[in-house]
């Protein structure tokens, strides 16, 4: 199997409700619409995570575009993934930089050192288990583990759609039926239209919001002016790190939960393809640490891989390499588009939110199939207890301080289960209450 040499499945293998590969692709229109529907995908949460850290949102669109690229090339075009604006920073970037929460970032400048310093060890860690292999990770995280990891990754930002981006009734309802509308375009068509379930699911709930606001006058109307003013091509606002020793200190472990988040995502997209992807995991830590490395050092968040659209690849079936490879292309062209940031912004937030509720409900659901696929035993009360408190933890977003360091959910869950598991991995006869 050489590099970017994909065997071509017709589009017949659609409306059969086949399975496409990594190593496969579709005839490259349909290949392009559905690297289109991963853009949008990852879209909300790579410019939410720098709008709340005070950053450029176009540089991290742009930065998602070449880190995707970089990952491909590094992985060798082997493991289907999307690199987008980590949530895992928001909280230490906020701590080193004083972010007061509204415009631009004063202080990018040395939260940008601290995430090229992140992605520094995440690269060495990659080049530890390229030589070494995964076995001392997969010791202190077998599938319980990164099942309840991944489980907690979309757990965690269920809080977002349902919490912030319904601010009155109307728009908990639109909500409602945005994913009403996604998960009758899963069930009902077939082919193609199936496959684009989160782009054409988007698009209706759209059009019905439009009719409601524009047309009813039942909530707040779409407004296109600001698509209308907006250029089609623009350079995005770069910036240039500065090192500071305590942002550095601050920043660079988040490349521990990167580790988790990855390791997590690659064992999802093993379950789901059926294909061993460990054999490249050392090469995808690496070319997720250089793409978080390349993105701090013109004024990005750090990356990582993409829950998001491995929620739209559960539920397209659709693995191919080539996807990502045209939605890299599409995203580094889109950020020097304001037009299409604008035309993004135009879609109505509770349509949004309904789309997050169904693509983070897929990743908790990836998170289970881990468990399931490498049959994990919960008659032991050690896979019961750690899982039980991991998906807690990040539920709840348990957050603890380290003096000027805060570990909120995301890590306290994947951290807790690490140090759980590690201590409760004593006597596997035990069982779980009412067990046998």
């Amino acid at each position: 199997m050489g590099f970017m040499n994909w065997r071509v499945k017709s589009a017949e293998v659609l409306h059969q409700g086949g399975v496409i590969a990594p190593d496969e692709r579709l005839p490259w229109p349909q290949t392009a619409v559905m690297g289109v529907q991963h853009v949008i995908a990852m879209f909300g949460a790579t410019v939410l995570a720098p709008i709340l850290m005070g950053f450029d949102p176009n540089v991290a669109i742009l930065m998602s575009g070449i880190g995707t690229l970089i990952f491909f090339l590094v992985t060798g075009g082997k493991v289907p993934s999307y690199l987008g604006s980590s949530f895992a920073f928001i909280g230490v970037v906020i701590a080193a930089t004083g972010y007061a929460g509204k415009g631009a970032n004063a202080n990018i400048a040395v939260a940008l050192g601290g995430i090229i310093a992140c992605g520094l060890v995440y690269t060495l860690i990659g080049v530890l288990v390229q030589a070494v292999g995964t076995g001392w990770i997969e010791r202190f995280m077998p599938p319980v583990v990164t099942g309840s990891v991944v489980a907690v990754i979309g757990l965690n930002l269920a809080g977002i759609p349902v919490k912030n981006m319904a601010a009155s009734n109307f728009d908990s309802w639109m909500q409602l039926v945005t994913f009403v509308s996604v998960g009758l375009v899963a069930v009902l068509t077939r082919g193609m239209v199936q496959r684009l379930l989160i782009l054409v699911g988007l698009i209706v709930a759209s059009l019905l919001y439009a009719v409601f606001t524009n047309g009813l006058g039942l909530g707040k109307p779409i407004d296109l002016s600001v698509l209308a003013n907006a250029a089609w091509v623009g350079v995005p606002n770069f910036a240039a790190p500065v090192f500071d020793g305590n942002a550095l200190l601050l920043i660079a472990p988040v490349a521990i939960i990167l580790v988790a988040e990855n390791l997590g995502h690659i064992k999802a997209v093993t379950a789901m393809t059926g294909r061993d992807l460990d054999r490249y995991m050392g090469r995808a830590f690496m070319g997720d640490g250089l793409a978080t490395m390349v993105s701090g050092s013109a004024g990005g968040t750090g990356v990582t891989t993409y829950a998001e659209n491995i929620g739209v690849m559960a539920a397209t079936k659709i693995y191919s390499t080539a996807v990502f490879l045209l939605a890299g292309v599409f995203a580094l062209v889109l950020g020097f588009s304001p037009k299409f940031g604008a035309l993004i912004q135009t879609i109505p937030l509770p349509v949004m939110g309904g789309v997050s509720i169904v693509v983070f409900g897929l990743i908790a659901v990836a998170g289970a199939k881990i468990w399931v696929d490498n049959q994990v035993d919960f008659s032991q009360n050690k896979n019961l207890i750690v899982a039980a408190v991991t998906l807690i933890l990040g539920t709840g977003d348990f957050t603890l301080k380290f003096g000027q360091f805060a570990l909120g959910g995301i890590g306290t869950a994947t951290f807790g289960a690490i140090l759980l598991y590690a201590l409760l991995n004593r006597d596997t006869r035990t069982t779980a209450p009412g067990g046998h």
